[in-house]
């Protein structure tokens, strides 16, 4: 087994704004919320962040606009350590934003994509020598749906497997679910992928987070499971991409998918203790003692 692995994340960079409440607003209803704030996000960089900091090697593929927002951002990815010379800067379009109303266990997310609308197949194209020096190439959805399919025939190109995380959730070309060594969708994700109709030939692909129940998947030959763990709770945004960024770091070290499933489940768990998507993201060391307790 690898000590580290080497990771190609293609995805979104955004800036989250982030509004704390005491309840949901209702229609036509203004409240008056609590502390706002600014957090580096969008679902490709929070995956990245949390790859890198269990140990991986994190190459990324993105956009971000000519703006404040964009650079804030890469300089903050350059300090978790993650490669962004497949990062292009440009004044087409503006940073990608979230805007996220938090209420106690709740939250709701709206996305302006931006520039990741940028992310088009030929970016990917220029930079396919990150995707082939990777163990494993790790995509979401807040791209082009054109440059989700492109990147997955690269990697065929160089016997690269794919994870897809399939958030937010559209339809998914049958090439991509043929191709794609495995799927990280939630419990709402999932029953919309069941309309597929090659949905039952993938059963052995699927990895289902559901939260603070745990995490299911195929392993030798039957369905497994790993329950969650008793955690207080203080920001649940960010777990799932916590799971998906550990999940990909431990798979492309060579570790049995029981062994990453159950790693990548301990630092989603760790994730929600601390505010904001990649503020509560862990260490391999804080994973590996919360394990061990």
């Amino acid at each position: 087994m690898k000590k580290e692995s080497t990771v190609c994340v293609v995805g979104s960079i955004n800036m989250d704004l982030t509004i704390a409440t005491s309840k949901m607003p209702q229609k036509g209803e203004t409240i008056l919320g609590g502390p706002f704030a600014t957090y580096p996000g969008g679902k490709g960089a929070n995956q990245a962040v949390a790859a890198a900091r269990v140990g991986a090697n994190v190459n990324m593929i993105g956009s971000v606009g000519d703006d404040a927002f964009g650079s804030t951002l890469l300089g903050h990815l350059k300090n978790e350590g993650i490669n962004v010379e497949g990062i292009t800067v440009t004044g087409e379009a503006a940073t990608g934003i979230a805007n996220i109303i938090l209420s106690e266990n709740d939250n709701r997310i709206i996305v302006a994509l931006g520039a990741n609308n940028l992310v088009s197949p030929e970016l990917v194209d220029r930079h396919r020598q990150l995707i082939k020096d990777s163990d494993v190439v790790l995509m979401q959805l807040e791209i082009p749906m054109e440059t989700v399919v492109r990147t997955l025939e690269i990697a065929g190109e160089y016997d690269v497997p794919v994870v897809v995380n399939p958030a937010p959730y559209q339809s998914l070309p049958d090439k991509l679910l043929t191709g794609s060594a495995f799927f990280t969708p939630n419990e709402i994700e999932v029953e919309a992928m069941k309309q597929a109709p090659l949905f039952d030939s993938i059963r052995e692909k699927l990895i289902v987070t559901k939260g603070d129940e745990g995490v299911t998947f195929y392993d030798n030959g039957a369905d497994q499971f790993v329950p969650g763990f008793s955690v207080d709770v203080n920001d649940t945004t960010g777990a799932g991409d916590t799971f998906n960024g550990a999940f990909v770091a431990r798979l492309g070290s060579g570790v049995p998918i029981d062994e990453a499933v159950e790693f990548a489940n301990a630092a989603a768990a760790l994730s929600v203790t601390k505010v904001g998507a990649q503020g509560g993201m862990p260490t391999k060391r804080e994973v590996e003692a919360f394990i061990k307790k």
